[in-house]
């Protein structure tokens, strides 16, 4: 294990890369996918509830792309949008109806092949595929079982990422540092049951790590999700933009002294409504027109309103009142975490505030997933495809990791077939991990008091509402913090734990440093002024479309 080649290496085991990693082995390619946790299916996929957009009645690409770039504030990536929009449906009926055969949720009493599309906010027609409120597990459980199944995959659990591997950085031959294209040449893994730093050399690497939503005090991320991918490329010298644009979920269950449980957004798409601790739904006053179903920095900065207002901790997602449907069968997994709390959703209001939920930036790629580094590609939310502009339109998520991974697996795959690869001396000249310090003072309560620091520096100052003044105190502490860290680093052989907070910390910085950079209030960046918060959100420009 201290050693591996392959053709491809894919990092992290989501949507995006199970997806990458599924297209690549089919095509005979050999790949190694690694992934931090016990269990591959530990992703935040496998947390999704919502769907996946499809294809609905009335619906086209340019219904689709016109909803994108509205929700976005109309600074997306045009190009990526159209991309997406034209190709995205096409992968999933490829991949998840034809190869998988996902057990999508059926219209009742319809032949096979009508499914129950369904819609939520920003959305103009029903186009988005769901199995439930787990559609995220379905897929994920899929993918990783077909992975299972390949011989030409291999899986390696309880591996966690330190560095990417480049020409410039890593080679030990000295005429390297004069070759003006640096190039990634894989990764040194922390293999948790060995205790040691592997290096994993590929001719193609593939960041597919998530985002970096476990940073915040509240979030409905992975544990672990601490933005590896984007620390790693940065360290690398490839570009990452659009940091600043962290989109808060409106609605996380809301109980005092537990971790935050997503209310997926598909409950209020069949009906249900917002309103604060007096009884009073509240979103027409901030969007009459679509209300509960505008777009997500909307509702999560009129939740924040009513809970500032108010004087109030939290406030009610009322469901009860409004959906028609069978709320047990529909929303199976909310109803039950709901019910281990204590709260009847068919009777009662839910308790909701908003969480960290979906990071809009990222390593910026290209509609192949390809990063500015050489031999480096990024898919699903480590990338920043700039598809999702200042706000990210509900279940896209899933369909720009499927949708990037199959088509980076393909660009790969051409790429190898045409011999564009790293000849075996170069490869040979690269260095193993040089080991940091061995001296045992790796203490969990301090770890513990280094993340509770990060994580509430975080939530208070880099949060749903920014000032360049806390912005500004923000970076201070977490450089001050970094620098603390990064010498116990040095002293301390690597770890997970060690990791973990190592890039956690990073990417604090990054996102708190690209948030002061950007002083325009957009979309989930939302700043405010001496002279109050700007609440305006850009029309949409007709020139985009």
């Amino acid at each position: 294990m201290s050693r591996i080649e392959t053709e491809c290496l894919v990092i992290g085991s989501g949507i995006a890369g199970a997806t990458c990693a599924y297209v690549l082995a089919s095509h005979g390619l050999n790949v190694v996918l690694i992934t931090k946790r016990p269990d591959p299916v530990i992703t935040n996929t496998n947390r999704a509830q919502g769907g996946i957009v499809y294809r609905g009645e009335g619906d086209s690409p340019l219904l689709l792309k016109e909803d994108i770039i509205r929700a976005g504030r109309g600074i997306n990536s045009l190009k990526a949008v159209d991309f997406l929009s034209e190709n995205g449906p096409k992968v999933v009926e490829e991949i998840l109806l034809d190869k998988l055969n996902i057990n999508f949720t059926h219209l009742k009493g319809s032949e096979d092949d009508w499914f129950d599309l369904t819609k939520e906010a920003a959305h103009s027609v029903n186009r988005i595929l769901y199995s439930a409120d787990h559609t995220g597990q379905e897929i994920e459980k899929a993918l990783i079982s077909a992975l299972g199944n390949m011989e030409r995959v291999r899986i390696i659990k309880d591996a966690c990422a330190v560095d990417l591997i480049t020409l410039h950085h890593h080679s030990g031959d000295i005429q390297a540092r004069y070759i003006l294209d640096n190039r990634c040449l894989g990764a040194y893994v922390f293999m948790k049951e060995s205790k040691e730093v592997s290096t994993i050399l590929a001719q193609y690497t593939v960041l597919a790590t998530g985002g970096l939503g476990d940073i915040y005090l509240h979030s409905t991320n992975e544990e672990g999700t601490v933005g590896d991918g984007m620390v790693m490329a940065n360290r690398a010298g490839a570009r990452v933009i659009n940091m600043e644009y962290m989109q808060f979920h409106p609605t996380t269950l809301y109980v005092p002294g537990t971790s935050r449980f997503l209310i997926s957004e598909a409950v209020r798409g069949e009906g249900a409504r917002l309103m604060n601790l007096k009884g009073e739904y509240f979103m027409e006053r901030y969007n009459p027109e679509l209300r509960d179903l505008a777009p997500r920095d909307e509702v999560t900065m009129a939740i924040w309103e009513e809970m500032i207002k108010n004087k109030e901790d939290h406030v009610l997602l009322d469901v009860a009142n409004n959906v028609d449907s069978d709320i047990k069968e529909r929303f199976p997994s909310i109803f039950e975490a709901c019910r281990k709390v204590g709260i009847d959703i068919t009777k009662e209001p839910i308790p909701v505030v908003p969480a960290a939920h979906y990071l809009c930036g990222g390593v910026h790629v290209d509609t192949r997933g390809r990063t500015t580094l050489s031999g480096l590609y990024a898919v699903g939310e480590v990338s920043c495809t700039g598809l999702h502009g200042a706000n990210r339109l509900a279940s896209t998520s899933l369909l720009e990791g499927l949708t990037w991974g199959y088509y980076a697996a393909k660009d790969i795959t051409q790429r190898i077939s045409q011999g564009e690869t790293v000849s075996p001396k170069i490869s040979s000249t690269m260095r193993d991990w040089i080991p940091t310090g061995n001296v045992e003072n790796e203490d969990p309560a301090l770890i513990a008091q280094d993340w509770m620091s990060i994580k509430s520096t975080m939530w208070n100052y880099v949060g749903i509402v920014r000032t360049i003044p806390r912005l500004r105190r923000a970076v201070e502490d977490l450089r001050h913090l970094y620098r603390r860290i990064e010498e116990f680093y040095r002293q301390t052989p690597v770890s997970k734990d060690i990791i973990d907070l190592f890039h956690g910390t990073q990417a604090g910085i990054m996102m708190a440093e690209a948030a002061i950079r950007n002083p325009r209030s957009i979309g989930c960046h939302l700043i405010r002024h001496s002279k109050g918060l700007d609440k305006s959100f850009p029309a949409l420009d007709t020139n985009y479309i």
